[in-house]
């Protein structure tokens, strides 16, 4: 390698430092406002699930068709996937594909992909896609999403619903999640409510009626928050992959530029070398 070689390699990586610090600013603004929003859905998510909980466990709501699997016990699951649309993140979408290799039967389960990575994968391994939601805004497609799997959920077409989406964690952590979304399971062991915090509610027209639309909502609810989770996690995922690209950059440029030098100095040694060589071949002549 010579000085001209190694001097359009440290521009060549001098311009991939460039783009890679851009999308690492571009990523940080987006992450700051992801985790922002899914720091904030936390508490409305746990306590409206605190809310249902109380509800159902004093009224007799146990016959709620969400509650129920209306499937025969040989139908397939649903699960809605969700991905990125783009790669540079990091692990996000390879930890996820790695999570439904082992712990879901492609074959035997159906899927809706939202992320063209998510689609990408599941048709390279046989998955059998039901509806591709990746051309739009995720969040805009909740209610689409969450129409169709109440459909066929409540005409026994599928046994389950489930959600894979990573959840946030923290910016350098995310998690797979596969949270099932229907039946709605109650898990009253794990609600402890004491009789001083117990509420009598007076529930108008009738509670069947009204915790029919709650769980409905609950359900949509519980989908936007993957949604929400699933974008904070890619990037946090993006913003740490792109650091890391520009720093390892920043070294690549460093000894380039320490190599540029040392073969410089090699030239201008040998340079010297010659003239002085043929220095004294004039004066012995």
């Amino acid at each position: 390698m010579n000085v001209r070689q190694v001097r359009k390699k440290t521009k060549s990586v001098s311009n991939v430092k460039k783009i890679t610090r851009s999308m690492q600013l571009v990523s940080a603004i987006k992450m700051k406002k992801s985790q922002q929003a899914a720091i904030e859905a936390r508490p409305y998510q746990q306590e409206l699930e605190l809310v249902i909980t109380k509800v159902m466990t004093k009224m007799d709501t146990m016959n709620s068709p969400l509650l129920v699997t209306h499937a025969p016990e040989t139908s397939p699951d649903l699960v809605i996937v969700l991905t990125g649309n783009k790669g540079l993140c990091g692990s996000f979408n390879i930890d996820l594909f790695r999570y439904i290799a082992s712990n879901v039967d492609i074959k035997t389960t159906k899927f809706i992909t939202i992320g063209k990575k998510g689609a990408q994968f599941l048709s390279k391994t046989g998955g059998d896609i039901l509806a591709d939601y990746s051309h739009a805004s995720p969040l805009n497609n909740v209610s689409a999403v969450i129409k169709f799997s109440l459909e066929t959920f409540l005409n026994g077409t599928y046994k389950r619903v489930f959600v894979l989406y990573n959840s946030f964690v923290s910016t350098l952590k995310t998690e797979p999640n596969l949270a099932q979304i229907l039946p709605y399971k109650l898990e009253l062991d794990q609600i402890k409510i004491e009789e001083k915090e117990y509420i009598e509610y007076v529930i108008e027209p009738s509670p069947m009626k009204m915790v029919e639309q709650i769980l409905r909502s609950f359900v949509e609810e519980k989908m936007r928050n993957a949604i929400i989770q699933s974008e904070a996690g890619e990037h946090s995922a993006r913003m740490i992959a792109m650091k890391n690209a520009t720093d390892n950059a920043n070294d690549v440029i460093y000894n380039l530029t320490l190599l540029g030098n040392k073969l410089r100095q090699e030239k201008i040694t040998s340079e010297l070398l010659d003239m002085i060589t043929a220095k004294e071949s004039v004066e012995a002549g």
